[in-house]
This record gives structure tokens, C-alpha cells and sequence, in this order.
């Protein structure tokens, strides 16, 4: 199909487009990769009267860190994020990630803002806004809103975003040198969507588990931290029957869909068998770095 009629715009500020998209009164998108938004407005299942490029305002295509946290602008594209010594430095994980994220032309194009924006709860820039003590920064004419990541997921491609705000950027807790780091995710194809995936981080003190997260996606409606998880690893040392009540735990707790794709009972099983992969790759190199560390 082709899309609706719909004018364009490519402001240079953020004021400039905060005041478009406020005139729009609710009709217009913010365009940056267009990777999820172009499909739909081609499928006309959105209809903007306006699109707002922000391509062109300066400095929201960087990757900084400050303090202990890293900052990634709305025009940071997947292959920038994949690339940049900041994140492999400091975010591994999200290093790691990137890999699996669809392919070469949509890295190209896409955003990592964008797709936390999009708020698909199988892809992996929105879990990794979850799971590392993620914040989008939001603004609009009426200035800046911070908005905590466990808040601003709300459902399948739905976020908490008011009609005239946008995304300046996304923030997200850098990870400790000692850190051990765990990413396993499934899908029928590389760059497909996942139909599971689980993220994990935690810290060896004294030989037993510190500071641990827990992630997945791909199995519930919004991209998912897992404190309840994260409990029974706590404090323990990681062995096999720690990993089995995860697995078990993981079977009771979690509610995925059924689709053409996999059934829930899969999507469960699978969580499991991905949980034991990533805490046996975690707690691996955790006990490393804590050993090295210690040294």
C-alpha cells in the first residue's frame, strides 16, 4: 500500500521540533531510522499529518559517558552503538547484543532510541533499558521529563510518552569492571525477532553471587527485569541446582503468548534452558574478574 498524504519537516533544534510536534496536536510522528515507522505507515496502521525529521539537529548522535552512567542520543544508529568503544568498554552486554539486532540495513538506519521508543517487548534495546536501570529523557515545550524505564514501558509497541514529547535520549547504568555478564537469546533466524531472550549480570564476592539482574524478552508483554529471579540467585553460588529452581521458578512465573511462532509452553521452556546458558556464562566470568580484582 502506499502511505497516507502527510507533510515534512527537518527542524535543526530541539526547541524547533518540540513546536512541531506540539502543532500537530497529536498527529505527528518523529522520524529519526524509520525502520518500524515507515512499514506502518505504509500499512497505513498510523497516519501522521506530519513527520518530524530530527536527523539534522545536532548532538543527539553521540555516545558519552557521565559518571557512572552512559548516554546514547536519539540518532545513534544500532551500527554506531555496535561499534563504539564506550559501550564495549563499559556496557559488554550491550555489545553483545547488537549482534542479534535484525540486519545489516536496518542497523544501518535504525536507532537505539527508536527502538525503545517503538516499545517492542521482543527486541533488545527496549531489555536492555529495563534491565540496566534504564531512563528515557523526554522533552517537549513544557522542557525535560525524566522517565524511569519501569515506567515507561506500558504494553506491546505502547510506551508512556505524552502526544508533543520525544526522545532526546536513553541513560543507562554502566556496568562494574568485576561485572560478569550472561546474553542468550533464540530465534527461528539471525535478526528475527527473539521468541526468548535472558540478560544477566552479577558480581562474585566472598565466592558467592552479588548485585545480580535479571532480563528477558520475548515472553511477556513489555521487556521484563525479574527481581524475583534475581532473589534466588542472590547470595548463592551459582551451582546447578541453584540454576534448576531458576529454570522451575522461571516455568511458574512467566506468561507468554501463543503464536504462529512458538507456544507459551515452548516460549517457557526455552527461558529456561536460556536462563542456565547466560548464569553459567556469567557467574564464569564473574568469578574471573572478582579473582583478578581481588589480586
Amino acid at each position: 500500500m502506499k502511505p497516507a498524504q502527510f507533510d515534512y519537516i527537518a527542524p535543526t533544534t530541539i526547541d524547533e521540533v518540540a513546536a512541531a510536534l506540539a502543532a500537530a496536536e497529536g498527529e505527528g510522528k518523529i522520524i529519526a531510522g524509520g525502520q518500524s515507522l515507515m512499514p506502518m505507515i505504509n500499512f497505513r496502521l498510523v497516519k501522521p499529518t506530519i513527520l518530524i525529521d530530527i536527523n539534522r539537529v545536532a548532538g543527539l548522535d553521540r555516545i558519552e559517558l557521565h559518571g557512572d552512567r552512559v548516554r546514547i542520543g536519539a540518532t545513534v544508529r544500532h551500527h554506531m552503538t555496535a561499534a563504539d568503544a564506550i559501550i564495549r568498554q563499559h556496557l559488554p552486554i550491550v555489545h553483545e547484543a547488537m549482534h542479534h539486532v535484525a540486519h545489516m540495513t536496518v542497523r544501518n538506519r535504525g536507532t537505539f532510541c527508536g527502538s525503545v521508543a517503538h516499545a517492542d517487548p521482543a527486541t533488545e534495546m527496549p531489555m536492555m533499558t529495563r534491565f540496566l536501570g534504564g531512563t528515557v529523557i523526554a522533552y517537549s515545550q513544557r522542557g525535560r521529563r525524566e522517565i524511569p524505564a519501569a515506567e515507561f514501558f506500558v504494553g506491546s509497541l505502547v510506551n508512556s510518552l505524552e502526544p508533543d514529547e520525544f526522545v532526546i535520549r536513553v541513560e543507562l547504568d554502566a556496568m562494574r569492571p568485576d561485572a560478569g555478564w550472561g546474553f542468550e537469546e533464540f530465534a527461528k533466524r539471525h535478526g528475527d525477532f527473539a521468541l526468548a531472550c535472558f540478560a544477566t549480570t552479577l558480581h562474585c564476592v566472598d565466592g558467592m553471587a552479588s548485585d545480580v539482574r535479571v532480563g528477558m524478552m520475548g515472553v511477556g508483554e513489555t521487556p521484563l527485569r525479574l527481581e524475583e529471579i534475581e532473589g534466588i540467585i542472590e547470595g548463592t553460588d551459582v551451582s546447578e541446582p541453584v540454576l534448576d529452581m531458576v529454570a522451575d521458578r522461571l516455568a511458574g512465573i512467566l506468561m507468554p503468548n501463543t503464536d504462529i511462532h512458538a507456544s507459551a509452553d515452548y516460549r517457557r521452556h526455552l527461558s529456561g534452558v536460556l536462563a542456565k546458558r547466560a548464569l553459567r556464562a556469567a557467574w564464569s566470568r564473574a568469578k574471573t574478574k572478582g579473582f583478578k580484582h581481588n589480586e
